[in-house]
């Protein structure tokens, strides 16, 4: 009967939540329109293979530079190839690298958050180990793995992501050192409750909407982040396209097609807003102490 209470108890919480985060779409348009814009950025990307378009690496000298047309929307590069093909297929390395940024050092993040908050002999350890990490600018830091690894994006992905991983340490473990002293707590670790069930059941569900509107932000920062290494060459490889190779590769050439840069910096720009837009009301629609009453 109690396992009965228990299921039922979950699914009305998790009823309340969906009536929430629906709430929370009614009366934030702006959440919507980030929405609707990710997805769309997302879906464009995702689908070029299927849509029909020339492969973004197959080039025709004799199209240099061609301005836009009912061929080419966004007209071709300095190599003939399409640029609009070429846009919707970066579009596919910005995402993967920012999602996988974003999921990775949440993440690990996390899990290292709340050992820290919580237990306190190995509290002094792992954040001293945190601020050297932290030490280092993020840029400079995911610069050097890639010159030690290789570029690649898988190591693109990893170089953006150990960086990150102290953010979210910190996050998670103030969090964690707030809730710890809790009656509730407290009172679980004097029934004798496990640590790993203490952490999952009482404080895990207390860290998710911060980390929410975090993991936002670092995504969106690992989509600007990608681009930079792709311009200055530390990034992803020139056979993959990204939109920050895109733009280093047509720099020199801003003058006579203003497209070669202006078309993958607004998909960029617009990603990166819609990203942000979307975390920012989803964090209002989890956080309790954010949401009106109906």
């Amino acid at each position: 009967m109690s396992l009965e209470v228990q299921e039922l108890s979950f699914g009305a919480r998790l009823k309340h939540r969906i009536g929430v985060v629906a709430e929370a779409f009614r009366r934030n348009p702006t959440m919507l329109f980030g929405m609707a814009v990710l997805l769309l950025m997302a879906g464009l990307a995702f689908l070029a293979p299927w849509l029909g378009l020339p492969d973004p690496m197959q080039q025709a000298p004799r199209n240099r530079l061609q301005p836009p047309s009912s061929e080419a929307f966004f007209g071709t590069d300095m190599y003939g190839r399409d640029l609009f093909s070429r846009v919707l297929h970066g579009g596919q390395v910005s995402l993967v690298v920012g999602l996988s940024v974003a999921t990775l050092a949440t993440s690990f993040g996390l899990a290292i958050g709340l050992v820290s908050g919580f237990i306190r002999s190995v509290d002094a350890v792992i954040m001293r180990l945190m601020d050297a990490l932290m030490s280092i600018p993020s840029i400079l830091l995911a610069i050097a793995l890639v010159a030690l690894w290789g570029s690649s994006v898988p190591n693109v992905i990893l170089a953006l992501t150990i960086p990150e991983i102290p953010r979210v340490v910190r996050l998670v473990r103030s969090v964690v050192l707030m809730l710890r002293d809790q009656l509730y707590v407290q009172a679980a670790i004097a029934c004798g409750t496990s640590t790993p069930r203490i952490l999952i059941r009482h404080i895990l569900p207390n860290t998710i909407p911060p980390l929410i509107v975090q993991a936002t932000y670092i995504c969106a920062q690992a989509v600007i982040f990608e681009a930079y290494l792709s311009f200055v060459g530390a990034g992803t490889p020139p056979e993959i396209p990204s939109w920050g190779n895109i733009m280093a590769e047509g720099r020199m050439f801003f003058f006579q097609t203003v497209g070669i840069i202006l078309y993958p910096g607004a998909f960029l720009a617009l990603t990166v807003f819609a990203i942000n837009t979307f975390g920012d009301g989803l964090r209002d629609s989890l956080d309790p102490r954010m949401q009106r009453r109906v």
